[in-house]
């Protein structure tokens, strides 16, 4: 696949290398020269020094055959353009942008792209770890709104139903592992300590879990 990679800071660079290690044809595209300093010494990728928007710079990158394109500056606007372009003008099939302020996400929604946003997945990812230790994160979706928790069953949950315990929850029950045995789990389910049950679930859905664990009147 060839993939052309807007911004060399620290994400487009580990980015590009992650692509290149994967023997896929990388192009990176930064209006700084010195940025490419964050590349290994032995990425072997291309580069091009020049700004993205300008007149030519992404046909010389060759977007006419690009199979991805991730626009990943630190500038929002730069990222929703060229990904706008990249997808609307040069029909790349699989965009991806940086979000790299929260508050200009709605535009980035608003232009239909894919878009990650580091620093709203990273604070609710610092956030979650605050909280109890009780259902470890395993899978993120999009920016971290929706997550698979993986949970060890507690003592207390002994005996409970599935269905009962994600009842009235922003929470889902998926998967269901007793003693290697993996299973869709069905709401009747009895679960036993030690069983672990994988959850989808919003963070007050996995929240209200863990109030469920604790036992009444003890520690929550």
């Amino acid at each position: 696949m060839y993939v052309i990679v807007v911004g060399c800071g620290r994400v487009g660079a580990e980015l590009a290398q992650l692509l290149s290690r994967r023997e896929h044809d990388v192009t990176v595209i930064d209006q700084v020269g010195s940025s490419f300093s964050h590349l290994d010494p032995a990425w072997r990728g291309r580069t091009i020094e020049a700004e993205a928007m300008a007149e030519g710079v992404l046909e010389k990158a060759g977007i006419r055959h690009a199979q991805g394109l991730a626009a990943v500056t630190n500038s929002d606007a730069v990222n929703a353009v060229v990904g706008h372009m990249a997808r609307e003008l040069y029909h790349v099939s699989n965009v991806v942008v940086r979000n790299y302020d929260p508050r200009w996400l709605p535009m980035h929604e608003a232009f239909g792209l894919q878009v990650v946003s580091s620093t709203a997945w990273g604070a609710q990812r610092i956030e979650e770890l605050l909280y109890q230790p009780l259902g470890r994160a395993v899978f993120s979706a999009g920016n971290g709104e929706v997550e698979v928790y993986e949970l060890v069953v507690p003592e207390f949950w002994r005996g409970r139903k599935v269905g009962d315990l994600v009842a009235g929850t922003e929470a889902v029950a998926v998967a269901f592992t007793r003693a290697g045995r993996s299973l869709l789990p069905q709401p009747d389910l009895v679960l036993e300590p030690s069983d672990i049950l994988l959850v989808s679930a919003t963070l007050a859905g996995i929240e209200a879990l863990r109030e469920r664990a604790a036992p009444a009147g003890g520690p929550r």
